[in-house]
């Protein structure tokens, strides 16, 4: 990123002091505004630059960044899908599982003109929907955004290219995995806000205790603990970029897609790079703290029996 945030004169970014700003003081400055959330002022003021100069130097950035950083941030190719099926079957006990699914709403304040009842969900807030996929590392490997917040995670996930390449056979399409006499196919887990298909597994609906066959608990507990790697996975998404965890004022709704992909893509570099998140950087609580979880109603009769399949396989594994 180096060449696209060297500042040159007359028009290059410049200190309080006249002096031009460094690329290494740059990135500084847009890291800060980003991982802590705080203001242009307070950002600029501990950099001592003003604040229509963050407000340049975090844009240089997240454009520089979204060019050269696409390759962080993509659906993987056969041997990585390969490698994350081992990795959900080794610690979750899940055959031919390729992620994990999650939405989370980004707060924003939206000027009076620009309100509307799509941008107010059912928290009364406004906000943006992000939607991530994530591979059983908590690398994203696939994210949605840009919609409005009053949407339903369900309506969300109809909306999005995953959904309509996953539909046409053209997404989660490799090779079915044997299971004794039975087959299954690819697929990921998400909760119980998504229709059960035959692509995307959910829980099976709890209405009382001893409600589940003893299959039926198993597969949960299993589904259960594989699904919270996207809830981890935003948790430290929005505990380590703190922009997306504050309540953005008056944000450009335009721009916003730009600050969350750049988020995620700063998210999957850490990962990559092989470093490791430190214990107290994720939200102390759940990464969307007052949302009430939605159920969807919606079940494919395929999906319905590979489910069934699933949690067959699962109990034998147990006994």
């Amino acid at each position: 990123m180096r060449e696209d945030l060297i500042s040159r004169p007359p028009s290059g970014l410049i200190n309080i002091e006249g002096r031009l700003l460094s690329v290494e003081k740059q990135v500084a400055i847009a890291l800060r505004r980003l991982a802590s959330g705080e203001s242009q002022v307070s950002v600029g003021a501990a950099f001592g630059v003003g604040q229509s100069t963050v407000s340049q130097v975090t844009w240089r950035f997240i454009e520089a960044l979204e060019e050269r950083a696409k390759h962080h941030l993509h659906w993987p190719d056969f041997n990585r899908i390969q490698e994350i099926k081992r990795g959900f079957e080794a610690s979750y006990g899940l055959p031919n599982c390729c992620g994990a699914i999650d939405a989370t709403h980004i707060m924003m304040t939206l000027p009076a003109v620009q309100t509307s009842d799509d941008w107010c969900d059912q928290e009364k807030n406004y906000s943006m929907l992000l939607q991530g996929i994530v591979d059983h590392e908590m690398r994203f490997i696939d994210i949605m955004t840009g919609l409005p917040g009053g949407m339903s995670f369900s309506r969300l996930l109809k909306c999005s290219a995953f959904f309509k390449l996953s539909e046409n056979g053209e997404r989660l399409n490799g090779s079915v995995k044997a299971l004794g006499g039975d087959f299954v196919r690819e697929y990921v887990v998400g909760g119980c806000s998504y229709p059960l298909l035959q692509w995307l597994m959910t829980p099976y609906e709890t209405n009382g205790p001893n409600s589940l066959s003893v299959s039926q608990s198993t597969f949960n507990q299993k589904h259960g603990a594989g699904k919270l790697l996207a809830v981890r996975a935003f948790s430290l998404l929005k505990g380590s970029w703190r922009i997306l965890s504050k309540v953005m004022w008056r944000p450009d709704k335009r721009k916003l897609p730009s600050i969350i992909l750049t988020c995620c893509l700063l998210h999957n570099i850490i990962i990559d790079c092989g470093d490791s998140f430190q214990p107290d950087v994720a939200l102390s609580g759940h990464h969307d703290s007052g949302y009430q979880e939605q159920y969807c109603k919606q079940v494919d009769p395929l999906g319905r029996a590979m489910r069934d399949k699933l949690a067959k396989h699962l109990q034998q594994g147990c006994t």
